[in-house]
């Protein structure tokens, strides 16, 4: 990995004290977001997103590796360390009601986040707000009301507002569209596109919704089970997923115009294993669609860990028996749209070096 632009993470590691013993819920994760681009992780529920969220904005301390934004690496616990990487990264929230102040009003709100580490004269900061409503596609007559007083959608926009007034080199942006409707949902992702384009900040955008991931992002990792186990340009890994838990993700996507899922691609079956005790080898392997479980021989997914190996493989892909490129792709539903239901909207960037 290249030091030095936007955010990088280095084999981190986080653990938490769980009733029955210590969990590992992010496990040796390296990942790259250089400035102006976005990187979409995706994974189900428990595999450990959120906490590694929770990790770059300094809310989860790693036990182990390294996280660094702008080349800089920000491990102090102090006020003052916190508040220097406050200014470096910020992080949006699922839920916008949770995230306001319901007895602030947006002015309150924004005036607070705009002020956190500079001083603003009066005149100053009533520009400031302006500004930042201006930003988010809001009308200067928001700044009065309360957080109830707004719609959704609304609300959002003034969370990402808050979280851009300190001007972050890095914006953290967790299941930001899972609360909101289709079309409030892609008229904010087009707006933190454009945002995105004017001010050069990196994204991590974490989601479930696999439409919304293409939409906005130039890489996709997939983690499971604490780990990543598969890194692509974005295109490239929807039209040709490697991994089997990749393909399994894509095939449970359900569309209205796909016609019924091919017998070939299963869901997902069953429930992850138990973080405090993750299954030898392979994680993915009692579920495997392609494991031992169903392709008898195949006892070296239980007894090797394939992340030994990934480095090598296409799309760093964390599996023995990768699927090869010109593997027919599974059902992905609306995947292969963006979100306003039109063509590709950008370009793939590289993927993470």
């Amino acid at each position: 990995m290249k030091e030095g632009t936007g955010l990088a993470l280095y084999d981190v590691t986080v653990r938490h004290d769980g009733p029955f013993g210590p969990v590992t819920a992010v496990d040796g994760v390296s990942l790259e977001v250089p400035r102006g681009t976005t990187v979409g992780l995706v994974g189900e529920s428990g595999s450990g997103k959120s906490t590694l969220a929770r990790a770059v904005v300094g809310l989860d301390s790693p036990c182990a590796g390294r996280i660094t934004v702008g080349g800089r690496e920000y491990r102090g616990r102090r006020a003052a360390d916190r508040r220097r990487l406050g200014q470096q990264v910020q992080l949006v929230f699922q839920d916008p009601d949770t995230a306001l102040d319901p007895r602030m009003t947006v002015r309150q709100s924004l005036a607070e986040a705009a002020g956190a580490f500079v001083r603003l004269e009066r005149r100053s900061r009533e520009q400031r707000i302006g500004g930042l409503l201006e930003l988010v596609g809001l009308d200067a007559g928001c700044a009065g009301r309360l957080p109830r007083q707004l719609s959704g959608g609304q609300r959002q926009r003034v969370a990402v507002a808050r979280a851009l007034a300190v001007g972050p080199a890095v914006l953290v942006a967790d299941e930001i569209t899972s609360a909101l409707d289709v079309s409030v949902r892609a008229a904010l992702l087009t707006m933190l596109r454009d945002l995105q384009r004017r001010m050069g900040f990196a994204m991590l955008f974490i989601s479930h919704d696999l439409a919304a991931v293409r939409h906005v992002s130039d890489v996709v990792a997939v983690m499971y089970l604490g780990r990543i186990v598969e890194t692509a340009p974005t295109e490239s890994l929807l039209r040709g997923p490697r991994h089997p838990y990749t393909r399994t993700l894509l095939s449970a996507v359900p569309s209205l115009h796909a016609g019924r899922r091919p017998a070939g691609e299963p869901l997902l079956a069953g429930e992850a294993p138990d973080p405090a005790s993750p299954p030898t080898g392979c994680r993915f392997h009692p579920r495997c669609p392609v494991g031992p479980n169903h392709r008898p021989g195949r006892d070296v997914c239980a007894n090797r860990d394939p992340h030994q190996d990934a480095a090598a493989q296409p799309h760093r892909t964390a599996c023995h028996f990768p699927s090869r490129a010109d593997d027919r792709p599974p059902h992905a539903g609306g995947v292969h749209q963006d979100a306003n239901g039109g063509p590709t909207p950008r370009t793939p960037g590289e993927p993470p070096s």
